[in-house]
C-alpha cells in the first residue's frame, strides 16, 4: 500500500498545474493505474510508464493539459479504449497520457441532417444503438466496436467488416474539433452534405494516431438503417480457392455488405473458444452477407452462385437471422480465440501474437494467401489468417514464443516477409489498424522518401517541438 500512497501524493511543478486544473480526481498517478496505461493491445511493441495520466471531461480541459505539457516539455500521449493492434497508443517514458475515457457524451443527433455530435470517449457500439433508435445507422464497425471508442477510431482510420460496401471511418467523418500542440483548437470539416471549400484538413487529421493534435469532438454522417441481412458461408479446400471467389465476386459487380474469410487455424481456435459446428476441417471459410432489401435473396443466390463456380466444397445461408448473429459473432471473436490458442500453445503465459494488418488489390488476394502459407512454413511459424476479404485487407497473426528469443526472431521475420510480398504486390503496409510503432520502417518504404519529407514538413508545422505521441507513423 505504501507505493500506492505516495503514487497518489506525488507531486511537482506540471502535476500541481494539472490538478489545478482538473481537479485531483481526474490527475492518477497510483502506480498501478500507470501501468494499466502502458500500452494498447499490440504485443511485443516498445512501451514505458508515464508520469501521469490525466482524465479531462472536455475540450477546455484538454487544453489545459496540453499547454501545461508544452510549459514543462512533457510529451503528450493520447488514449481511448487501447484496444489499438498497432502501438500508436503506448506511453514513452515521463509521459502525460490523455485519456478520453470521460469525455464519452453523445452532443447531437440529427436525423434531418443524417449526423451526430459526439465526444472522443463514445464506444463505438453505444453510438450504433443510440442512432438506431431514429431508424438510423454508423456503418463503421471494427471487430472492437462493443468497447473501442470513435476518437480512437478516427485516430486510426478504422475499418470493419461492413467496409466492402459502405467503407472505412474516414467516408464517415464530416468534421472534427482537434486540440494543437500549441493548446489552439482547430475546428475542421462541416454540417452539410456537401462542402469543398478549402483544404481537406479533416481527412489529414482521421488517421494521424494522434501525432497532429488531441480530437475532442467528431461529426459524423449516418446512414439510415439497412434492411436486414442474409448470409451465407462458403466451405473452400485452399485459402487460395476462396481468395479466388473473391476476385471473381468483385469482377462480376456483386455488392455484398459482408465479406469475411476465416482459414483452417482461426477455424479451430473460434471453435475452441466458442463451440457452434463450425467446419474446422476446412482450409477456408467465407463468411457473406447481402443487405439490399427485396434483392437481398437475389444477391445472395448470386454470391452462393459464385463461390460454387470458384471450387467450394460446401454453400449453405443461414437459416435465420439468429444463426446469422452467431456466425457474425464467430467472426468478432477471432482475436481472443487466437490469444487462447497462442497461450495454450505456449504454456506459461508465453504465448503471444504478432498481428500483422495489409491491404492488396482484391485480384492479388489469392497470391498473398498462398506467399502467407509459404512463408509460415519457411520461417516455421504457425500463422492464421483472417480478415476482410471483400477489400483485400488482411490479418496474419503469427504465433510466438515470447520467452524464446529464436521464436521471436522468427516471427519477426515473417512479419516482414508478408509486409514485403504484400508491397510487392501493389498493396499497402496496413488496411485499417494504423501504422502506430508496428509499421513505421514500412510506411517509409511504401511511400518514398518525398512523402515521407511531406509528412515530417506537416509534423513539423503543426508540432514542431514534438511533443504529440512522439516515435509513433514516422
Amino acid at each position: 500500500m505504501a507505493g500506492r500512497n505516495l503514487g497518489r501524493m506525488a507531486t511537482s511543478p506540471l502535476l500541481d498545474d494539472l490538478r489545478a486544473a482538473l481537479g485531483p480526481d481526474a490527475v492518477l498517478t497510483d502506480p498501478d493505474l500507470l501501468r494499466g496505461h502502458e500500452r494498447d493491445e499490440a504485443d511485443l511493441c516498445a512501451s514505458a510508464t508515464p508520469l501521469v495520466v490525466t482524465r479531462p471531461s472536455s475540450t477546455e480541459e484538454v487544453v489545459a493539459v496540453v499547454r501545461a505539457a508544452g510549459r514543462h516539455g512533457v510529451p503528450v500521449v493520447p488514449q481511448g479504449a487501447r484496444t489499438g493492434l498497432a502501438g500508436a497508443a503506448n506511453s514513452v517514458a515521463g509521459a502525460v497520457v490523455i485519456s478520453t475515457t470521460s469525455m464519452n457524451a453523445i452532443l447531437e443527433i440529427d436525423p434531418v441532417s443524417r449526423i451526430a455530435v459526439v465526444q472522443p470517449g463514445v464506444v463505438n457500439a453505444a453510438l450504433t444503438a443510440a442512432v438506431s433508435e431514429q431508424g438510423l445507422w454508423y456503418p463503421p464497425d471494427p471487430g472492437s466496436w462493443e468497447s473501442s471508442t470513435i476518437g480512437g477510431n478516427v485516430a486510426t482510420n478504422a475499418g470493419g467488416m461492413c467496409c466492402v460496401k459502405y467503407g472505412v471511418t474516414t467516408e464517415y467523418v464530416l468534421g472534427l474539433e482537434v486540440v494543437l500542440a500549441s493548446g489552439e483548437v482547430l475546428r475542421t470539416g462541416r454540417r452539410t452534405a456537401k462542402g469543398v471549400a478549402g483544404y481537406d484538413l479533416t481527412r489529414l487529421f482521421v488517421g494521424s494516431e494522434g501525432t497532429l493534435g488531441v480530437i475532442t469532438e467528431v461529426t459524423v454522417a449516418l446512414r439510415p438503417a439497412p434492411a436486414e441481412s442474409l448470409t451465407l458461408v462458403a466451405v473452400f479446400g485452399s485459402t487460395a480457392g476462396a481468395g479466388e471467389a473473391v476476385a471473381r465476386i468483385a469482377a462480376q459487380g456483386l455488392s455484398p455488405s459482408l465479406l469475411e474469410l476465416l482459414d483452417r487455424t482461426h477455424l479451430g481456435a473460434i471453435e475452441a473458444y466458442r463451440p457452434m459446428g463450425l467446419r474446422t476441417d476446412a482450409e477456408a471459410l467465407l463468411l457473406a452477407a447481402a443487405d439490399t432489401g427485396p434483392r437481398a435473396a437475389a444477391d445472395l443466390a448470386e454470391l452462393a452462385a459464385v463461390c460454387e463456380a470458384a471450387g467450394a466444397e460446401e454453400v449453405y445461408a443461414a437459416s435465420d437471422a439468429v444463426e446469422a448473429a452467431a456466425l457474425l459473432q464467430a467472426r468478432r471473436s477471432a482475436h481472443p480465440a487466437m490469444e487462447k490458442y497462442a497461450a495454450e500453445a505456449y504454456p506459461g503465459g508465453s504465448g503471444g501474437l504478432i498481428i500483422d494488418d495489409l491491404a492488396v488489390p482484391r485480384g492479388a488476394l489469392a497470391a498473398l494467401l498462398d506467399g502467407v502459407a509459404r512463408i509460415s512454413a519457411e520461417c516455421q511459424v504457425p500463422i492464421g489468417v483472417v480478415g476482410h476479404a471483400g477489400d483485400g485487407n488482411m490479418h496474419p497473426n503469427i504465433v510466438v514464443d515470447r520467452a524464446d528469443p529464436a521464436s521471436l526472431e522468427r516471427g519477426r521475420r515473417a512479419f516482414d516477409e508478408i509486409m514485403r510480398l504484400g508491397l510487392d504486390l501493389g498493396g499497402t503496409c496496413t488496411g485499417e489498424h494504423g501504422v502506430g510503432l508496428l509499421k513505421r520502417d514500412w510506411l517509409a518504404r511504401e511511400i518514398g522518401p518525398v512523402g515521407v519529407r511531406v509528412h515530417q514538413a506537416i509534423k513539423a508545422a503543426l508540432d514542431p517541438t514534438g511533443l504529440l505521441n512522439p516515435g509513433k507513423v514516422l
